[in-house]
């Protein structure tokens, strides 16, 4: 055997000392690797079948809103928890909750995400999983009354993906300036621009594009069709009398952005079709707007909901929605030209309304030729039960179910009551008593009162002293659950607009949220929203998530809550300790930051990380 030389004996101690650094910096890496949450990207088995635990929403909605508001009014840090938002989703781990609730150490879960690809024709930054749906929308047997332009969800295993951020995308403008004008790289569609060039609806100008108020038929700027409006029927009184307005087929919403400034609170809806992310503008702008289509299904609204509606087709659907007294205003080419396709539309129309006993109460031409007709629906069933030929027919119980969701369209005339009464003047409607809603029950306005007081409470108390949240930033928002709709009646002075959703079943309150003065519509969250992604600047959600997940997956719900939700943005959980605990494992693996305030609200703000990014 070869004895080691002297040079080889004087280079095995560096040698095992070099092997021995080695072999503990690989250990120390993979241990690094094991206990980064962010550095995994594992199977999503694991939270699936935790998230199937669920607890239920507390039956006594006094006692559980009695029982919130002594926990907001009990110890705690007077001072609100703040976010870092320049470390992503590692942030979290050294933000310590508030009262200590919900834990900070939940590690996020295993999940691996991945990015939307909708496939061919649709736009993977635009993805909406229940109207792009194009496997189901090649199926239809026919498309004569925009059945493909309708919902036609995905079944089960529905979309857990994420939507991907065009490029260049950049928070939006802030509220005043976002009416006038928005990013172009948040919505960069161009052909709006040169399709509606000369109405006047959007113009591009460097990095923006430009909304100068003009419309279909109202060129030289809405602001002044709104003004004509008023002088030929001075009793529309806008902001007072009339606070709700429904605008079919909107454009780029200029009219309910513009009616904002009269107090006036617009839905405008239009289909996702050929006109180009119009309500995705709208949305971007600041404005209330929802994708929909009056085709074989009715509107996701209750009936005899909105003071005004404001053009739109077909008048059977219309007129369900329209309260009674309210106002139907058409603006068209049939009211003030004389084509003879044009007045073959009007004799139409006036067969039809004066059927439905709509009655004419202006007709009139502004200084540009452009003429408006004003109808206003009856306050009592009186009319219909003169009528010399019963057609269209009075509504009854075997014409259907009344409740508008996946619903046929009514070939009758819907009237619920024999006689109507108009809202207060706004604001005493906002918190005036309704007790006309298909579940009224004795202890209705008990309810009513405590969920007023309640959130009155919560958002001047904790909302806006203990939450990481910019106010000044927040536009768009969505109550998730809204209940009887005071939390949007808390926000009310803020310059900001909810979205007041009521899921399905849950209690039917979207008629006192509408009563009250609000908006809002119905939806299963089990499915997506119709609206496009980035969307809205804060989502609430109140007691839901336990009875949602019963029927759907958690992890469908945060996808969901993801796609509509803009980056550096805040999604707020108010539930029990239990569900709190799964879902923000699920929001931390989104890398989303978190922090729980008062062991009862989850706060998360997203940030702009995407799949391989």
């Amino acid at each position: 055997m070869a004895v080691p030389t002297s040079d080889q004996r004087k280079r095995r101690p560096f040698l095992l000392s070099l092997s021995l650094f080695l072999l503990v910096s690989a250990l120390l890496a993979l241990a690094f690797l094991f206990l980064d949450p962010s550095a995994q990207s594992l199977s999503s088995a694991d939270a699936t079948e935790k998230a199937e635990e669920t607890a239920s929403r507390p039956d006594d909605t006094a006692a559980a809103v009695n029982a919130d508001a002594a926990a907001g009014e009990g110890g705690g840090s007077s001072e609100s928890p703040r976010l870092d938002a320049d470390k992503g989703a590692a942030a979290t781990e050294g933000v310590a909750d508030d009262d200590g609730g919900g834990g900070g150490d939940e590690p996020a879960a295993k999940v691996r995400w991945e990015t939307c690809r909708p496939g061919r024709g649709v736009s993977a930054a635009d993805y909406i999983p229940c109207l792009d749906n194009m496997r189901a929308i090649k199926a239809l047997r026919s498309r004569r009354h925009m059945e493909h332009r309708e919902r036609h969800c995905p079944v089960a295993p529905r979309p857990r993906c994420l939507v991907r951020v065009p490029s260049g995308y950049r928070p939006p403008v802030p509220w005043p300036r976002s009416r006038d004008m928005i990013w172009y790289n948040n919505v960069p569609h161009p052909k709006l621009v040169e399709y509606k060039k000369d109405q006047n609806w959007v113009t591009k100008s460097g990095d923006y594009l430009v909304f100068p108020g003009g419309g279909t038929q109202f060129k030289t700027g809405v602001t002044r069709y709104i003004q004509f409006i008023e002088q030929i029927m001075p009793t529309i009184q806008w902001g007072t009398h009339t606070k709700t307005v429904l605008d079919v087929g909107c454009g780029v919403a200029s009219f309910g952005g513009y009616l904002l400034d009269r107090n006036v609170i617009t839905m405008s809806f239009a289909p996702k079709d050929e006109h180009e992310a119009q309500i995705q503008f709208a949305l971007e702008r600041g404005i209330p707007a929802f994708l929909a289509v009056i085709g074989t299904q009715k509107l996701p609204f209750p009936d005899e909901a909105f003071d005004v509606v404001h053009c739109g087709k077909p008048l059977l659907e219309l007129n369900r929605v329209l309260r009674p007294g309210g106002y139907y205003i058409w603006s068209a080419t049939p009211v003030y030209r004389q084509e003879k396709r044009d007045q073959d539309d009007w004799n139409a129309m006036v067969k039809l309304t004066k059927s439905i006993c709509w009655r004419t109460v202006v007709k009139s031409e502004d200084s540009n030729g452009i003429g408006v007709v004003v109808y206003q629906k009856p306050a009592s069933n009186s009319c219909y039960l003169e009528r010399r030929t019963n057609e269209p027919p009075m509504c009854s119980k075997k014409d259907g179910p009344r409740f508008p969701w996946y619903a046929p369209l009514d070939t009758c005339i819907s009237s619920s009551i024999e006689k109507s009464s108009w809202p207060l003047p706004w604001p005493e409607r906002l918190n005036a008593r309704y007790l006309n809603v298909p579940d009224d029950s004795s202890s209705t306005d008990e309810k009513f009162d405590v969920d007023t007081k309640y959130w009155k409470h919560a958002i001047s108390e904790i909302y806006y002293n203990d939450f990481p949240v910019n106010w000044s930033s927040t536009r768009n928002v969505m109550d998730m659950n809204a209940g009887y709709g005071g939390f949007a009646a808390a926000l009310v002075d803020k310059p900001l607009w909810v979205m007041n959703v009521v899921p399905v079943g849950q209690p039917n309150t979207l008629p006192v949220i509408f009563n009250r003065g609000l908006i809002g519509v119905y939806h299963d969250w089990c499915e997506s929203f119709n609206t496009y992604p980035r969307t809205y600047d804060l989502l609430h959600m109140s007691y839901l998530l336990g009875s949602l997940t019963n029927r759907c997956d958690i992890m469908e719900v945060a996808a969901e809550i993801d796609r509509i939700l803009r980056p550096d943005r805040w999604f707020v959980l108010r539930d029990t300790t239990e569900m709190i605990k799964k879902m923000r494992p699920v929001l931390k693996s989104l890398h989303y930051e978190t922090v729980v305030v008062k062991q009862q609200f989850l706060v998360a703000k997203k940030g702009f990380w995407r799949p391989g990014k």
